[in-house]
């Protein structure tokens, strides 16, 4: 017999799902859930679905399609390598979700939109957008991987249908970019704690490093002294649109990045030994303290990328140092006229590395 479980929803409403499970000789040879709005329509389907599933030769039909979309996403989890720790939170978050109870084959379009408005309650389309794009990764190798079946083209109309619901939606691109005198507060306070507590971060080499070298935390973590040859830095798995595990790139240092570099001690294979969360924790705490409103450390690489420009640099130059595979990603900061280089007579660089 099948059962028929009540699950409260994130909008009030009850969904009921309805479970059947096979078993031989004590060990559970099919399962297969569905989900409706109303006890009805879940008792309805129990029975008509067992009645189907009794028929000679209906369960071993149902067996080969029996994987849920849960059972794709560890799999996917499992066997694709190390597929970064955002991209395994979403997953993970997703198998909350009524359609990961869903069969592979029985996955529709429809199904993948329910997802993306159910998600869109407390998200932003740019965040909904995230979630779809993560469990289309899923899909695309699901089948021809694993015989799991399910349909890349179901997933391409979800995406069409959620742009034209705006469901889905691009990031909004910041401009944020600090002052001279949020950085002031910001180094001030940073340098302060460092002469008081020796151990912490030394994030005000680590302000002016982001600044300079336009890299992002995740980057400056795992930077190894064997990735630095004084005017360029091997960056390892650096962010792109595709799989970023393995895109390893060389990226050129400006001189006051490699002066940076050359003041840290030497006590770890690495030269900032400290984790991207640790880094962000302390930077979000510091502006907090300091009542520096909306700003980010990932704007620091912003900000280190619109100096290039505003110094005169061209787009390939930057893109020496950025890393920025494609040349489209910097044309939003073509409309920067050269206005010469806002950090020349900074007095910082001098007070956190010696002068050589």
């Amino acid at each position: 017999m099948g059962t028929i479980v009540a699950r409260p929803r994130k909008n009030n409403t009850t969904a009921y799902m309805a479970k059947i499970v096979r078993k031989s000789e004590g060990k559970v040879i099919y399962r297969e859930t569905a989900t409706f709005d109303r006890r009805a329509a879940a008792v309805s389907w129990l029975a008509r679905r067992e009645h189907e599933l009794d028929q000679p030769g209906a369960l071993e039909r149902a067996q080969r399609t029996e994987h849920t979309l849960a059972d794709a996403i560890d799999k996917y989890v499992a066997e694709a390598g190390d597929i970064g720790r955002t991209k395994a939170q979403v997953l993970k978050a997703i198998k909350g979700y009524d359609i990961a109870n869903m069969t592979c084959d029985k996955i529709g379009s429809h199904d993948i939109v329910t997802l993306a408005q159910q998600l869109s309650v407390k998200r932003k389309p740019q965040t909904v957008a995230n979630y779809l794009s993560h469990l289309g990764a899923v899909f695309a190798i699901a089948r021809p991987a694993w015989s799991m079946p399910l349909d890349e083209r179901a997933m391409q109309d979800a995406f069409k249908v959620t742009r034209r619901l705006k469901l889905t939606g691009k990031s909004k691109e910041r401009d944020r970019r600090p002052t001279l005198d949020e950085l002031d507060k910001l180094m001030t306070h940073f340098t302060r704690r460092s002469n008081h507590r020796r151990t912490v971060a030394p994030m005000h080499r680590l302000v002016a490093f982001a600044i300079f070298s336009t890299r992002r935390q995740e980057e400056i973590a795992t930077i190894t002294w064997e990735d630095f040859e004084g005017d360029r830095v091997l960056v390892r798995d650096m962010k792109n649109p595709g799989d970023k595990i393995g895109n390893h790139v060389w990226c050129d240092l400006v001189p006051e990045a490699a002066r940076i570099v050359k003041a840290m001690p030497k006590v770890s294979d690495r030269i900032f030994p400290y984790t991207a969360d640790a880094i962000s924790a302390a930077f979000t705490r510091a502006c907090q303290f300091l009542q520096i409103e909306d700003l980010h450390f990932h704007d620091l690489r912003h900000d280190g990328v619109s100096r290039l420009f505003e110094m005169g640099w061209n787009i390939p130059h930057v893109a020496a140092v950025s890393g920025h595979r494609s040349w489209s990603s910097l044309k939003r900061y073509t409309h920067i006229r050269q206005t010469g280089d806002k950090y020349a007579d900074w007095p910082w660089l001098d007070r956190i590395t010696p002068v050589e």
